[in-house]
């Protein structure tokens, strides 16, 4: 039997032990999802949907009555600050209420007049859907899956990052606290490489991935090979637009806590910071100096904001790629130091197309500024990625601004504040950075069969 450790990357203690399913196992999980499944499909569907929104709103009680208990958990497999893993358990309670008030309006009939004497269009669950989620918001990524996947009136596996198989377990518990069947909520305790094998059993209908982009192409490959719908949120390079005319010190916090939050482990942190020429010197002084004032320390500490990353392995990968940069022509003017698992704040200057650190995703704490003459060469520079999830434009010309929406490839843009996941927005990006769109509405429908029913 393998075993499979969390451990915790400050102290470097074990936080738990788990033993890898075998195939047997993992076929025996996936035959109770799809048997679950089957069963629901039985019961009245109003019904079943009120049930289930009254069970996502008990969930919202048990997270927030539980968050400390959670959030340490999160802190212990993963390193996030324990303020910052409140906090993503309180955002998790409020998904929960969203879509308990929203999933009956969302989910009804659609009436469409035609010329039979009724038409609609019925939205059902799939099946069994199968969410790979990663290890940098052990909750929040499988929340936004898997609570509207549910209450859609599908059953789901969960497979984890095995970095935070605890957290994984402990989403289990919650399902099971609030009265689900067994086979509703499923973890599969496997590596990512048995991952195809679970996506080629019959039983399972659909996958969502949040993750690399390799591991994206690899997921939508066996997707592809078996007619299987997915969605994909992958990495994302996202560049904050700094123009002349932005208030540095109004919106400051916000334009270093775009790039520091979660050291910098997001795929929708802003990574590349284009800035405009007349206000280059000011936004790199203020930029350095909040850096310098960032509180580093013990995770579990209320006051820290920056502690180590989710592990040694990714703080030297990151250090290999700001060598590289810098070899490349980059300037280091603050940081680039790695002790275990941390990594330094970090601000690489002079980056230019054709550095690393320009055209790839840095997941950690490390920002790269990047000089534009106007604003036209600005938006050039943003599009000037294979990655499309997210920008940021501080300015206080927004209607003027605005005229060069069109011309941007990326899933969301957000003006004077970072791009962040909100459960009313759709959530999603384009190009390498993956496609589909998660919460609002949309995420709701994202695994339903909208099935047309004619009568005449």
């Amino acid at each position: 039997m393998k075993i499979i450790q969390s451990v915790n990357p400050y102290s470097g203690e074990v936080v738990g032990e788990y033993s890898l399913h075998s195939d047997e196992e993992v076929n025996d999980i996936i035959k109770r999802a799809s048997l679950t499944f089957h069963r629901q499909q039985k019961s009245d569907k109003a019904e079943g949907l009120n049930q289930r929104c009254e069970r996502i709103k008990d969930l919202s009680r048990h997270l927030e009555n539980e968050k400390m208990k959670l959030a340490k958990l999160m802190t212990m497999e993963m390193g996030k600050p324990i303020s910052q893993s409140i906090g993503e358990i309180e955002k998790c309670a409020w998904l929960c209420r969203y879509y308990a008030e929203k999933a009956p309006e969302f989910l009804a009939d659609d009436i469409i007049s035609t010329d039979a004497d009724r038409s609609w269009v019925s939205k059902d669950g799939l099946g069994v859907v199968l969410g790979v989620m990663p290890w940098n918001f052990p909750f929040w990524q499988v929340f936004r899956f898997a609570v509207p996947t549910y209450l859609s009136g599908n059953t789901l596996l969960l497979k984890h990052s095995s970095l935070v198989t605890g957290s994984a377990l402990a989403i289990r518990d919650l399902f099971l606290k609030i009265g689900c069947d067994s086979g509703v909520f499923q973890v599969l305790v496997i590596p990512g490489r048995r991952v195809a094998k679970v996506i080629e059993n019959e039983a399972v209908r659909a996958v969502s991935l949040t993750g690399s982009e390799a591991a994206g192409r690899s997921v939508a490959a066996v997707c592809g090979q078996n007619i299987k719908p997915s969605l994909l949120e992958l990495g994302g390079n996202n560049a904050a637009l700094i123009l002349n005319d932005a208030d540095v010190d109004r919106y400051i916090d916000a334009m270093v806590w775009a790039r520091f939050q979660n050291a910098g482990q997001s795929c929708i942190a802003a990574k590349r910071f284009i800035v405009l020429p007349d206000i280059y010197d000011e936004f790199v002084d203020k930029f350095t100096r909040k850096c310098k004032d960032l509180v580093l320390g013990n995770p579990m500490d209320n006051q820290t904001q920056l502690a180590t990353m989710a592990s040694t392995e990714l703080a030297e990968e990151l250090a290999g790629q700001v060598k590289t940069s810098i070899q490349q022509g980059s300037v280091l003017t603050l940081g680039g130091q790695r002790e275990g698992a941390f990594y330094s704040p970090t601000i690489l200057e002079n980056v230019e197309p054709g550095n690393l650190a320009f055209e790839e995703e840095l997941f950690g704490p490390v920002a790269a500024i990047v000089k534009a003459e106007n604003i036209e060469e600005g938006i050039e520079l943003v599009n000037r990625s294979k990655f499309g999830l997210g920008l940021s434009i501080f300015t206080e010309d927004v209607a003027g601004v605005s005229q060069y929406l069109p011309q941007i490839n990326e899933g969301a843009v957000f003006f004077n504040e970072l791009v962040k996941s909100d459960p009313r927005l759709p959530f999603g990006g384009v190009k390498n950075s993956g496609y589909g769109r998660e919460l609002a509405e949309e995420g709701l429908m994202a695994f339903v069969n909208k099935k047309t029913v004619y009568i005449k």
